[in-house]
């Protein structure tokens, strides 16, 4: 990234999306100025914030790449176009996502696949930067570390699924392991730092993002420079749930709908997780959310998406040419039930008096943390 002002990719590349209004250019996501105007790709894989407000008097900037530089950010929306003394963008001036007719060979959509994952993990190898793995057990994360070959970390409390998940898996790959053992204390020393950095206090994100701060402290102090993650293999690929019930929490009446309802979340998910990691000093690296990657994905017919039996079953194909049968099969919790995150910032979220009977008790005691924390910081 050698512009300043425009991070992700090169402004050659921006300029001739621009032309052929191409929303997936071979790109792992691009944001920022260029030529007067600001971009954020259609997945917005890299985030974008504008001043809510500006008038004569605002003297901060109108836009930046993260939220704390702003005082009233809000998130650029993903696939649009606007001009940089007017971030407004025009809703037609925006990429849209492709939905391309789904492919009728499955072994051919399968090998399309591999050979996508295979062209986005040559891209991040392109880049000369030490990487770890944030690595849970699942097959999603196995199949990053299999192929990148990078060092496994996990984080957890020591009783977590994801722990002993990840135990088993770098044993049936034949990979060491790098346990990052967690204890009540690092998530009230980290809470302030990820509502900060991620500019959200809701009790959901900060638990899904404290894992990623956890782990990726330790990668950083271990001296990489990058960690990469399996995010967006979920979303890409029916890992949830929902797409196979579509029940109330889709408006899709098929599979491939609700999956590409998935993928239109991401935009609000990732500028969390890249905030995240990149506050703990590393760069985001998330190689199933590179063009190619994606544009594969959207060719999946239903059968190799989800159905009862099997979720991701077409990234599990894929993955059961590189990985233990064990490992490409297993599913995994959520990362925040997988690491307990979630349990234990519930216990001390009761343990300060913030109990269950009250409306949203573990938001307010992040907000209390994050008080404390500005409070102490003024006094000194």
């Amino acid at each position: 990234m050698t512009d300043t002002t425009l991070h992700g990719t090169e402004p050659p590349i921006v300029r001739d999306a621009l032309e052929r209004a191409d929303p997936l250019p071979g790109t792992a996501g691009f944001a920022g100025e260029i030529d007067g105007r600001l971009v954020r790709d259609v997945l917005g894989r890299v985030p974008l914030f504008v001043e809510l407000e500006t008038s004569l008097s605002h003297a901060g900037p109108s836009w930046a790449f993260e939220p704390t530089v702003l005082e009233n950010p809000i998130l650029f929306p993903a696939g649009a176009v606007a001009a940089v003394d007017d971030p407004v963008p025009d809703a037609e001036s925006r990429w849209a996502l492709p939905d391309p007719a789904p492919v009728s060979d499955h072994e051919a959509a399968i090998d399309d696949l591999e050979g996508a994952i295979e062209t986005a993990i040559a891209s991040v190898r392109q880049d000369d930067r030490d990487i770890a793995v944030a690595f849970s057990g699942g097959v999603d994360s196995a199949l990053v570390a299999e192929l990148l070959d990078a060092p496994l970390y996990v984080v957890g409390f020591s009783d977590s699924h994801d722990v002993a998940a990840a135990r088993t898996a770098a044993d049936a790959m034949g990979r060491d392991l790098t346990v990052v053992d967690l204890e009540p204390a690092d998530l009230e020393r980290a809470v302030p730092s990820v509502a900060r950095a991620t500019g959200r206090t809701n009790a959901m994100d900060v638990q899904i993002a404290l894992p990623l701060y956890l782990v990726g402290e330790r990668v950083a102090a271990d001296g990489f420079d990058a960690l990469a993650v399996g995010q967006g293999a979920d979303e890409l690929f029916g890992g949830y749930e929902k797409v196979v019930r579509l029940d109330h929490r889709v408006e899709a009446e098929t599979v491939r709908g609700a999956v590409r309802e998935g993928i239109r979340s991401l935009p609000n998910q990732l500028p969390r997780d890249v905030l995240t990691i990149e506050a703990t000093g590393l760069e985001s690296v998330a190689p199933f959310l590179h063009d190619a990657v994606v544009e594969a994905a959207l060719r999946l017919p239903d059968e190799l998406l989800a159905d009862a039996d099997e979720r991701k079953r077409g990234f599990r194909r894929v993955a059961d040419r590189h990985l233990p049968a064990e490992v490409a099969s297993r599913d995994k919790k959520a990362v925040q039930y997988g690491s307990l995150v979630a349990r234990e910032l519930d216990r001390l979220a009761r343990q300060a008096g913030y109990k269950r009977r009250m409306d949203d008790h573990v938001g307010k005691y992040i907000v209390s943390l994050l008080e404390d924390e500005e409070t102490r910081k003024s006094s000194d």
